[in-house]
C-alpha cells in the first residue's frame, strides 16, 4: 500500500467519525494517527464529553473487534485477562478468555480501579500478549487501547503508575464544544429520531496493518532524529523536571511524526510533524520536583520552554 492510498483511507475514517463526533477535526486526526502508529491512547477529560463515543465510533469505521470494561475498585485481574475455567462436562481446565483479547479495548475509567488491576494491561499493551497459567498468549492485530481517566482531584481515583502511563503512546484531553458544535449536537440527534448511529466500514484489520507497514517507508532526515533527542534530553535536565521522558517517548516522536506526515498524503517528516504532538507525548511522560505538584500549568510551562529552546533543523 502506498502513501497515497494511507492518507486516503484515513481521511475517509476520520470524516465517518465526525458523522458521530461533533467539533473535534483534531483530536481524532491524533487518535487515527497512535492508531496507524501503533500506540495506545489515554483521554483525561470530564465526564459526558463523548470519550467513550470517540472510541466505539473508530472501531466501527475500522471494522475491529471492540469490547468496554468498566473499571471499578472491586475490579480483578483476572475479570481482564480471563482465565482457564474447569469444564464438568469435559473433565479439564478450558481457556475462558476476557475482554482484553480485542482489536480496540476501550478501558473506561481507568483509573477508578486498584494498582494491581491497572497493571494487568502493563504486558498486553507493550508485548501484544497475555500470560496465564505460564502460557503466553497472542492478542488480536492490531491491538489498540483506548483508556479513558477522571482528573486525579476527582474522588475515588489512583493515580496510574509511571510505567503504565509511559505505555500510553499520547495523552489527549477531550474538551467541552462551543455553543454552536452544542446546537449542531441537538440538532443531529433530534434529526435522527434516535440515540444510535450506524457508521459504515471504512477499512478493515488486514488494510490496517497493511498502512502501518507502509508508514515505515516515511521518510525521516537524520537531522529530524537529532531534533527529537534533544527535545527529549532537555526534559531530563530542566530544573522543574524530576524524571524527564523515557526512550519510549522519542519513539513515540518518531512513530506519530511518520503517522501524522502519511495522513496529509506525505512521504517525508517536517519538523512539524514533531512539534504538533509535543503535549500529547511528553505531558504524561515529565514527573514535576513536588514542590510544582499543586500547580497545573507548570507542565505545560516546561513543554513550552523545551520546545522553544531547542533549534528547528532546516530540512532540504
Amino acid at each position: 500500500m502506498d502513501i497515497a492510498k494511507v492518507s486516503e483511507i484515513s481521511k475517509a475514517v476520520i470524516t465517518e467519525v465526525e458523522r458521530a463526533v461533533v467539533g473535534k477535526r483534531d483530536l481524532l486526526e491524533n487518535i487515527m494517527a497512535a492508531t496507524l502508529a501503533g500506540g495506545h491512547v489515554l483521554l483525561e477529560d470530564f465526564p459526558g464529553l463523548g470519550k467513550t463515543l470517540i472510541a466505539r465510533s473508530f472501531s466501527s469505521a475500522l471494522g475491529l473487534d471492540f469490547k468496554r470494561i468498566q473499571f471499578t475498585p472491586d475490579l480483578l485481574p483476572g475479570d481482564i485477562t480471563g482465565g482457564y475455567i474447569f469444564n464438568r462436562t469435559k473433565n479439564k481446565f478450558e481457556l475462558r478468555q476476557g475482554p482484553v483479547f480485542t482489536n480496540i479495548l476501550l478501558a473506561d475509567e481507568i483509573n477508578r480501579a486498584s494498582p494491581k488491576t491497572q497493571s494487568a494491561l502493563l504486558e498486553a499493551m507493550q508485548e501484544g500478549q497475555v500470560t496465564l497459567e505460564g502460557e503466553s498468549l497472542p492478542l488480536p492485530e492490531p491491538f489498540v487501547v483506548l483508556a479513558t481517566q477522571n482528573p486525579i482531584e476527582y474522588e475515588g481515583t489512583f493515580p496510574l503508575p509511571e510505567a503504565q502511563l509511559d505505555r500510553f503512546m499520547i495523552k489527549l484531553t477531550v474538551g467541552y464544544p462551543t455553543a454552536e458544535e452544542e446546537k449542531e449536537i441537538l440538532q443531529r440527534r433530534r434529526l435522527r429520531k434516535q440515540d444510535e448511529l450506524n457508521l459504515r466500514v471504512i477499512a478493515r484489520p488486514k488494510q490496517i496493518l497493511e498502512m502501518r507497514a507502509a508508514l515505515e517507508e516515511v521518510h525521516v532526515d537524520s537531522d529530524l532524529e537529532e531534533y527529537i533527542s534533544k527535545i527529549v534530553h532537555a526534559t531530563r535536565i530542566d530544573r522543574r523536571v524530576s524524571v524527564g521522558a523515557s526512550p519510549r517517548g522519542s519513539l513515540a516522536f518518531l512513530k506519530m511524526a511518520r503517522a501524522n506526515a502519511a495522513i496529509a498524503g506525505r512521504e517525508f517528516v517536517l519538523p512539524d510533524d514533531i512539534k504538533r504532538f509535543a503535549p500529547a507525548i511528553l505531558s504524561h511522560r515529565i514527573l514535576l520536583q513536588p514542590e510544582y505538584w499543586m500547580s497545573q500549568q507548570v507542565n505545560g510551562e516546561v513543554i513550552r520552554d523545551v520546545l522553544s529552546q531547542t533549534p528547528v533543523p532546516v530540512i532540504r
